[in-house]
């Protein structure tokens, strides 16, 4: 569905679909700066927060059957009264380069404010950066097109996904939102080949296009399109890419909530392999699972750390 950081793109240039009538080449557009796109985004957002509400009185005080869907309305005419999402919504603010998406203008750490509503606080635990979650949900445009939508069945979302092109993994922004949300309780067998899950979370995620898809178009997302997500966060599962026994949150050893930064054996390696996804996590030939188990293949809590200078075995080439 979502594409996360683009890494694997290299557009330098958009091409305009226009040709002049005389017949010559297309118009070449240059990407356009990523800090003065952040500040119409934020400008547009803001817009939109202040001139629109969601169906705040239904989770306060939930009608019969209610699903606990969000719906987003204008403040107008019987509707002048709303709160306006402005007022309820939550901020943060994330980096974001324009070489994430393969362009080299030198713009880096651009700072983007991304806003969220936790409607919905579920009973369950928040993900991490790293982990997997089940999610409904509905992408839009700030117009309210909708351009994707798992809003029945569901769907996994691998946040980080697993560092190949089939599965990249989420947007920046949409990861950084879904971590402030909680997962649902039980989980209930409906009996006829579904499940329900109780007291789930329910939010929606806004972020300008520099933490989505900035210059890039996709199938019904123009460039340069701020996007909001309405989610229900159904379940979480802390994930373990490799299955090296190490949780994947744990494999961001730098802690900056980045799992595919980090690399120990970078050195030694001739493919970038982050830790998350490497099952020799410092390519000493031992299997990362083998360094951290017993001779009955139970995990060693805190991991080995044979030659005891603060470097756990599993990433010490030299542990002796």
């Amino acid at each position: 569905m979502m594409n996360r950081f683009l890494l694997l793109l290299s557009i330098i240039l958009v091409i305009g679909s226009c040709k002049k009538d005389d017949g010559t080449d297309p118009v070449i557009v240059p990407p356009r700066s990523m800090a003065e796109v952040a500040a119409e985004d934020d400008a547009e957002i803001r817009a939109y927060l202040e001139t629109h509400f969601y169906n705040y009185e239904d989770f306060d005080t939930p009608p019969a059957g209610f699903d606990f869907k969000i719906i987003i309305d204008t403040i107008a005419g019987a509707n002048a009264d709303k709160t306006p999402l402005i007022d309820q919504v939550q901020t943060m603010v994330l980096e974001a380069s324009s070489s994430d998406f393969g362009l080299d203008d030198g713009e880096e750490d651009v700072p983007h404010t991304f806003y969220y509503l936790d409607a919905r606080t579920g009973v369950g635990e928040f993900p991490t950066v790293a982990d997997s979650t089940f999610v409904r949900y509905n992408g839009m445009l700030l117009n309210g097109t909708l351009f994707d939508s798992a809003a029945t069945n569901g769907v996994w979302w691998d946040l980080p996904g697993d560092f190949t092109p089939a599965n990249p993994g989420l947007l920046n922004g949409v990861v950084s939102g879904m971590v402030n949300f909680r997962a649902g309780g039980n989980i209930v067998d409906n009996g006829d080949g579904t499940f329900s899950v109780e007291d789930f979370g329910a939010g929606l995620i806004i972020i300008p296009s520099g933490l989505g898809y900035f210059l890039n178009s996709r199938s019904g997302i123009p460039s340069y399109s701020p996007l909001i997500f309405e989610v229900n966060l159904l379940v979480q599962n802390q994930a373990d890419h490799d299955r090296d026994g190490i949780p994947s949150i744990l494999e961001d050893i730098d802690g900056d909530g980045n799992v595919k930064n980090d690399n120990t054996d970078e050195d030694f390696e001739t493919l970038f392999i982050p830790n998350y996804v490497d099952i020799d996590d410092d390519q000493d030939g031992t299997l990362t699972r083998d360094e951290i188990s017993d001779e009955n293949g139970n995990i060693i809590i805190p991991y080995p750390d044979t030659d005891g200078d603060g470097t756990p075995d599993y990433l010490d080439r030299d542990n002796s």
